[in-house]
């Protein structure tokens, strides 16, 4: 809704760009929402050449290994986000050497989804301030907003004040993160449109139009869709095994499309664990596979999880009962009725010290 449409309000503009509404008695309400007409115009753009994308597969006119390149892109390219700018960046779940980080980061930037630097700005202010007016992509402001719409309005004004609280020196001090925000306009269309669209026209002979299509445009909107549903259906529908008082939720079929990061409500709860969940096995967090195989040939390293101990007593605190621990000792809800103080990882200062002891880091090196 824009701002015409309101009577009896004055407007006035912040440095952030945000529209607040001040009523004739001087009281304020919630800014209106201010359209990026850029970004909806992308996105209806993408959405139409996705539909021809499966027109040109449909029809036969796309080759089968065209098709193979465009999963096997999306694969590679989300795991820069999943592995790289969500659990080694954003929550500091384990440390990289440089090949491992400059592997992510390019992995990333074929992602296209903000550069790592605002990729991890807004993904802790979500997790500080999650389901807040604070929160980039609140959940409380229904499916759609929390999916797509957040992106297609400007930025509430809490998301740049209590934002701006949020340690991001970790960054700054890395020189492949800064590199990759100096030069990713130029990077990321080269990785994420040029380069996969310039393959299959040379190695197999595509169509050009086609290769656009289908390994560029298809393979990336629904990468992007994947993703949001992490913001979208697993803050909506699932479990919440470890904290039923807090919106995120364990969601499998999220799990298997977003590479391991469905499940939410553990994350939410731990989200400094690098599996970002307590399974013990790949079938659905492709994401610890690799870290894990990065592990284990010396590129990845001090990786923190979480231990049993604390698992059983945060899901006999808080659990919903979907956990097997809770059948064997629950709290009242008496004891606990809100949200614990929520941290965006690893290196947060409001991480408490009984989390630190009982936290177990594999393949440490002092």
């Amino acid at each position: 809704m824009t701002a015409s449409a309101f009577h009896n309000t004055t407007f006035t503009k912040n440095a952030d760009c945000n529209i607040q509404t001040v009523t004739r008695h001087g009281k304020r309400r919630d800014y209106e929402w201010q359209i990026v007409w850029r970004n909806v115009l992308a996105f209806i753009y993408l959405h139409i050449a996705t539909f021809y994308a499966f027109y040109l597969i449909f029809t036969g006119r796309a080759k089968a290994l065209t098709v193979t390149f465009g999963i096997v892109f999306a694969i590679t390219s989300g795991m820069g986000v999943t592995a790289g700018a969500h659990r080694l960046w954003a929550h500091r779940a384990y440390k990289a050497r440089w090949p491992l980080r400059l592997f992510l980061a390019l992995m990333q930037t074929m992602a296209f989804q903000n550069h790592i630097y605002e990729w991890v700005r807004d993904h802790r202010v979500h997790h500080k301030f999650t389901e807040t007016d604070a929160d980039p992509h609140n959940a409380r402001r229904g499916f759609f907003f929390s999916h797509i719409g957040w992106l297609m309005i400007r930025k509430h004004k809490d998301v740049f004040e209590k934002g701006a609280s949020v340690d991001m020196s970790d960054l700054e001090k890395d020189p492949i993160v800064m590199f990759q925000k100096k030069t990713y306009l130029v990077l990321m269309p080269l990785l994420c449109f040029i380069i996969p669209t310039w393959i299959p026209v040379v190695l197999w002979n595509e169509n050009p139009w086609t290769s656009w299509y289908v390994a560029s445009i298809l393979r990336y909107t629904i990468s992007l869709h994947f993703t949001w549903l992490v913001n979208s259906a697993a803050h909506i529908w699932g479990n919440r095994p470890y904290d039923k008082y807090i919106g995120a939720t364990d969601n499998k079929a999220v799990a298997i499309c977003a590479f391991g990061e469905g499940w939410h409500n553990y994350h939410h709860v731990f989200p400094w664990d690098y599996k970002a969940a307590e399974l013990g096995n790949y079938s659905t967090n492709m994401s610890t596979a690799l870290i894990d195989f990065a592990a284990r040939y010396g590129l990845a390293y001090d990786l923190k999880t979480v231990s049993q101990e604390m698992i059983r007593k945060r899901v006999a605190r808080t659990g919903d009962g979907s956990h097997p621990f809770e059948s064997e000792s629950k709290t009242s809800d008496e004891d606990h009725n809100h949200p614990e103080n929520p941290v965006w990882g690893w290196d947060d200062q409001d991480m408490t010290e009984e989390e630190r002891k009982l936290a177990e880091i594999a393949h440490k090196i002092d």
